[in-house]
Order: C-alpha cells, then structure tokens, then sequence
C-alpha cells in the first residue's frame, strides 16, 4: 500500500558564495594570481587600479528602480540565463581538494606526455604500429611508468581505442617506447627502469655489466640490501659491491620527474606571508606580490545609470539591465571574497605567531609547542576546517627560512619531567639518532626508543615507528649499508 506524508526538518547547507570563498582561501599567493587575472578576463565589470571615483558614486545594488510593471521589484537571477551566471553562483557541491587541480588553469612548458609523443615522432613505426605506441605514451604515469601487465594492456586499447593487438606487439611496440628520454621511462616496474637506465650508459665497464646482470637476476636480494648473499652468489669483494651500489643509487627511480613535470605549481614555492622581526617582536605581513588593486568598472555603473534614466521600457531593456547588474554584482562579489580571504588569513597567522611566538624570535624549534587546529580554531573563533585550508598549503618567509604552515602544528606529548613538549622536537632527536648511528649495525625501532628514554623522552616503540615513517626514514634493514 502507497501513502504519502509531509514531514519538515532543518539542515544546514553552505551557500555557493561560501563555498567559493572556501576555496579562496585555500589556494596558495600564486594560484590566487592566477585566479584573480582568470576572473578580470572573464567579467568585464571589474578592473585594476586605483579607484577615481568618489563615495557618492559608490555602486549600490538598488540603484535601478523603473516604475513599470515588467521591471519593478524583480529578481535578477529570475532572468539571467545559466549562461550568464558566473560558476560560484551554480554550484552548491562540496568539493575536495582532489578537485582543486581542475579550478585553476596554469599556463607552462611543454608538459611530460607532450615532450614524450613529440619525440615518438621519430620514432620508426608503421600504420599499425602508431596508435599502440600513442596508448602506450598515454599510459604512462607521471612517475614515468607504466603500471599495467600486458595482458591488460591488450584488453585496455581494445575496449578504449577499439584496436585490438596481440601481447608481442604490445611488447614490441613498448620497447620502442622505451627508447625515448628521459631514459627508463615507460617501464612497468623500478627494476625494468634502473635496467633500461644501465644499458643506456655509455662508456660502460665491467662495473656496470655487473649491476645490470644483478638488477636482472638478484633484484629482490638488492632490494632487500642482502649483500652477503650477493657477495658469495657473484664471488665479488665488498670494494666492488660498494662501487655497483653507488652505480645503482645514482639511477632516477622516477624517470618521469614524479608530479614535478606534470605540474608547474609543484616547482614554485611562493611564501603567502612575510615574517620579519621588529626589535625582537614577530610582524607578519601578507605577500601580496603581483596583487592588483581591485574596483567595479565606473562604465558599467554609468551604462546601468543610464538605462534607469531612460524612459524606454521593452524585453531588450530588462535582458540589458540583467546582464549588467549580474556583472555588478559578480565584481562586487569578488572583492568582497578576496577582502574577506585577506582578513581570515591575517587573524589565522597571527594566532599561529603568536602560539609558536618564542619559536618565531629564536628560530629554535626546541621552542616549538604543541599546536593542534583545535588550539587555533578556538582562539579566533573559526572552524577546524577553515584553519586547516589555510595552514595546509601555505608557506611562510622568515628570518629562518620558508616553512610551510602545517610544520607547526603537532601532537604534544610529556617529557620526564612531566613538560609538554612537541613532537617535532622529539622527530629532530630521532633524526639524529638515525643519521649518526652505525650503518653496518642501524638501530631497530626498539633501540632508538630506549635511547629516546635515556634523553628524556619517553616514546614507545610503535610511535617511534610512526615517527621514523613520518620523517620518511626506512626501518632498520634497509638502512644498513656495507
């Protein structure tokens, strides 16, 4: 049986303009360049410079008001078409930062996969041939590789690309591909790369014929830095073993430059804040390097003037009238947005000064305090979230150094004399414990947490671990060396 019911509930739900102003707060001093200069392109109604107009002629959003039934009391977006309406005021999805690669356009260089299908233009290929290499080219990861077996590769470029091939000429192809710089790109796993790397040396001796006959046959017990086992398995002296592996560890595990070469922003670091010291007190500015000053255009506002004072009242008129007063309305918006992410960032850094204020004049990050986002969120009364897209991807310029944000905030924890301390302080120790322990003997996780005790810091084992992993420091048996 079907039956219907009302039922009424309350939900909150961020506006479009909130969540456009979300993310305008999270973008870095050089994507926000970027933005700023997309959003002058596109709306005409707003431009930079110093405003020449006095407070009076100050654009206000009532300022039409025709006496005639088809005009009065209206509602613009009742009578903007979807076209016209800027993409902040259409979208009402949450978003994750996973989407933030496809908000901003970045102009460059050539990027990687276009440098690689450029130089598959000399490649000797017939008919047949081409297409499987340009599916092989748009496999490849940003890392340079392509992650796939060949099985899947034949299924793939048939259901995709509606060609269907056998796994040798997949592989005949591939290795074509291979041929191309930078050398080891297009290998399906890190041996079959440092291997093409090998073979791609000039000048080779015997030295290297070794290190390409160990990376073919006894790649998992150098992996694993079993180096006994390879010393007795090729009857080498550890002299030589030393020099294979010095051959080895100066091969690029990641021929395609990681995300480097994939994305212009990763290779630029611009600090969104400038700290400096004024007789021993912390000031922090914002960088607002290449920031135009902006205004609402004086013409638009005098174009919307103009047909409120004329006495013509048609379809044309109202469509005019909307279309202007939306672009109003736009530019108005937007400085208001980016006044907005001025301030929030402002009174976010300055609470994050001063927490760490001692650090910020010293330098010493033995002075650095616990500091969660909860600590900060609370002292300016804004949301956990709000903190964490400012702290997340914003650098800062001292007198020590740029440091990204998010370095500041830890987990704290006591030291033996019952003192919060930050576990930065703790990682700093562990680091260099691990740098100057005895290769030939590096210390498991376990050890280093006793020696950790000893200095006064009491750390268990697995937060050691965590720790170790966090610095990005491999456990005990890969860092032995011979």
């Amino acid at each position: 049986m079907l039956n219907q019911q009302l039922s009424v509930k309350l939900s909150q739900k961020l506006s479009p303009q909130q969540i456009q102003l979300m993310k305008l707060i999270q973008l870095s001093t050089l994507e926000l360049e970027q933005k700023i200069q997309n959003e002058i392109g596109e709306n005409p109604a707003l431009e930079t410079g110093k405003e020449s107009i006095t407070d009076e002629d100050t654009f206000n959003e009532n300022s039409y008001d025709e006496n005639t039934s088809e005009i009065q009391d209206f509602n613009v977006d009742d009578y903007i078409s979807d076209d016209e309406i800027p993409h902040y005021r259409t979208e009402i999805k949450n978003y994750s930062s996973d989407d933030d690669d496809k908000l901003i356009p970045f102009s460059g260089g050539i990027s990687f996969h276009q440098n690689l299908k450029s130089q598959a233009q000399n490649l000797i290929l017939d008919k047949n041939e081409k297409p499987i290499a340009d599916f092989l080219i748009g496999s490849i990861d940003n890392s340079g590789y392509i992650r796939r077996n060949v099985d899947d590769l034949v299924d793939d470029i048939a259901f995709s690309e509606n060609i269907y091939v056998t796994s040798t000429q997949i592989i005949n192809v591939l290795r074509k591909v291979q041929t191309l710089d930078p050398p080891g790109v297009g290998a399906r796993d890190l041996n079959e790369s440092l291997i093409i790397q090998i073979k791609r040396k000039t000048n080779k001796n015997e030295i290297y014929g070794l290190a390409e006959k160990i990376l073919s046959e006894s790649f998992d017990h150098f992996s694993r830095k079993h180096f006994q086992k390879l010393i007795d398995k090729y009857k080498i002296s550890k002299e030589t073993l030393k020099q294979i592996i010095d051959i080895i560890s100066k091969l690029n595990p990641k021929p395609g430059g990681g995300d480097l070469l994939g994305d212009t922003r990763k290779n630029q670091v611009v600090p969104d804040f400038i700290l400096t010291l004024e007789n021993g007190i912390p000031n922090v500015l914002l960088n607002r390097r290449n920031a135009p000053e902006l205004h609402i255009s004086q013409n638009y506002r005098e174009m919307l003037k103009g047909y409120k004072e004329s006495s013509l009242a048609n379809k044309t008129k109202n469509e005019t009238v909307h279309f202007i007063k939306q672009k109003l309305d736009s530019a108005k918006w937007f400085i208001d947005a980016i006044n907005q992410r001025h301030q929030t960032l402002l009174i976010t850094i300055n609470a994050i000064v001063e927490h760490q204020k001692k650090y910020f004049i010293t330098g010493d990050e033995k002075f650095l305090k616990p500091m969660i986002l909860k600590d900060i969120s609370e002292k300016i009364n804004m949301d956990i979230s709000t903190v964490s897209r400012v702290a997340n991807s914003k650098y800062i310029d001292t007198p020590y150094g740029i440091k990204l944000l998010k370095r500041f905030f830890s987990e704290g924890i006591k030291n033996s004399e019952g003192d919060d301390i930050s576990s930065i302080e703790v990682k700093n120790i562990l680091e260099e414990l691990i740098m100057g322990e005895n290769k030939r003997k590096p210390l498991a996780d376990m050890a280093l947490s006793t020696l950790l005790k000893e200095k006064g810091y009491v750390v268990a084992r697995r937060t050691v671990a965590k720790y170790r992993e966090q610095l990005g420091l491999p456990v005990a048996r890969l860092r032995k060396e011979i």
